[in-house]
């Protein structure tokens, strides 16, 4: 395999030196941005990253037989990280869009047997191969928008079989696929309809079957569930993260959507590596989330697609909660595959700072999945994932909102994603 060399890049965003802890408050400003900067890259790893003329004094014995990509006027990032999404699942929802543009609620929608209990009838009926074919396409639009590592949650099984089925299919693409896949097990996205009258029941199927089989099988990463006023409370959440924990699953949790329900404050009681959504936290929820460093995943996407008021990261990052940035990817409440997008929304919606959009996106995601130590940054012995957009700096990649300003992807050392302009002469 041939060395890489991107070259004279007109920036070069390398988030140097953010590996061991998530970047916080004015940190998250700080990119260790290299103007005309390279890097260099061998067997799908990052050997250097420098000023130009650095690198092609360093390797100037092997500059003829590396393959070079050339980066002027453009900007180079990471490859971009998304640490919440729902990848895996059947079917469409297009026509509750139109339901909720009529004034229907998230939560009308649902007890009407729509919402995450249609997607998860459409998975159940989806075949193992179905459910990949769909799954892959969204994946390989991840890919030509940068991303190169995305969180994938279960949840629209809410059975043994169909969870595990959500599951195979994700350890498949992560298998198959360029892009990586850190899979999450969420048994408790819902109590599905044959539980309605039973809820309890559902739990103890959740905690005594679904996460023990998850962890015998080495599914699953994280355990995650959506704790909210009519889906989950607070010590339901609590009982299935500690029976996680207990089969060595880190917690995740959906918490504070739709409002104050304690999910911030009891992210930092069980050790969430991660609280997303945060629309409604408490003022005490994210003191204790800063305490013990759990990373507050925002999703601007969703808030964006349903109409409703974006979580206010400004308070969050004040706070001294880590943030990270998402997608939320999932047929009902944010259909979306564009990172880039979502890093828009957080500037014009939750009034971020683009640089701070930039590292939500990179380094912090990739701690919101446990995964700093590999992606996330520019920086020697990291993985060589990277993007090059086609823009001359970072702040248009944000700017020019709803544009796929990806040119080249670059994953383990070997580009994926080349995509050309072909423009008609008139």
């Amino acid at each position: 395999m041939r060395p890489l060399f991107v070259r004279r890049a007109r920036q070069l965003i390398t988030l140097a030196g953010s590996s061991a802890a998530p970047l916080v408050k004015e940190k998250m400003s700080d990119l260790g941005i290299i103007e005309n900067g390279s890097v260099w890259i061998e067997n799908g790893t990052i050997i250097a990253v420098g000023p130009d003329d650095e690198l092609v004094r360093r390797f100037a014995d092997r500059l003829a037989e590396a393959e070079v990509i050339d980066a002027r006027g453009k900007t180079v990032t990471p490859g971009l990280v998304d640490p919440h999404t729902h990848l895996v699942y059947a079917g469409s929802r297009e026509h509750e869009w139109t339901m909720r543009l009529g004034g229907a609620t998230y939560m009308e929608i649902m007890n009407a047997g729509g919402g995450i209990h249609a997607t998860t009838k459409a998975t159940r009926e989806a075949s193992e191969e179905t459910l990949y074919e769909e799954s892959k396409r969204r994946l390989d639009q991840f890919l030509l928008h940068g991303v190169t590592t995305i969180e994938a949650k279960s949840g629209y099984g809410l059975s043994l079989e169909h969870e595990m089925k959500q599951l195979e299919v994700a350890k498949r693409l992560h298998d198959t696929h360029p892009v990586d896949i850190v899979p999450t097990f969420l048994g408790a996205h819902a109590v599905p309809p044959e539980w309605k009258h039973d809820r309890e029941e559902y739990i103890r199927l959740t905690i005594e079957e679904m996460i023990p089989e998850v962890s015998r099988r080495g599914l699953a990463e994280f355990n995650d569930v959506f704790c909210e006023r009519g889906v989950f409370t607070p010590d339901e959440a609590r009982r299935i993260l500690e029976a996680g924990k207990a089969h060595g699953l880190t917690p995740k949790i959906h918490a504070d959507e739709i409002e104050p329900y304690g999910g911030a404050e009891l992210a930092a009681e069980v050790g969430a590596i991660s609280a997303d959504h945060l629309l409604r936290a408490s003022d005490e929820g994210l003191r204790r989330m800063a305490e013990r460093g759990v990373i507050g995943v925002l999703l601007p996407g969703t808030a964006f697609f349903l109409m409703t008021e974006a979580a206010n990261a400004r308070r969050l990052i004040d706070a001294g909660v880590p943030v990270a940035l998402a997608t939320d990817c999932n047929p009902g409440s944010s259909p979306t595959v564009s990172l880039p997008l979502v890093m828009s929304l957080a500037c014009l919606h939750m009034r971020m700072a683009p640089a701070e959009a930039l590292a939500a996106a990179t380094i912090n995601a990739a701690h919101a999945i446990g995964r700093a130590h590999l992606v996330g940054s520019l920086e020697p012995g990291k993985k060589a994932d990277l993007v090059v957009f086609n823009v001359p700096n970072y702040v248009q990649m944000m700017y020019y909102y709803g544009v796929n300003h990806a040119k080249t992807v670059v994953k383990d050392g070997k580009v994926v994603v080349r995509q050309e302009s072909h423009l008609l002469a008139n």
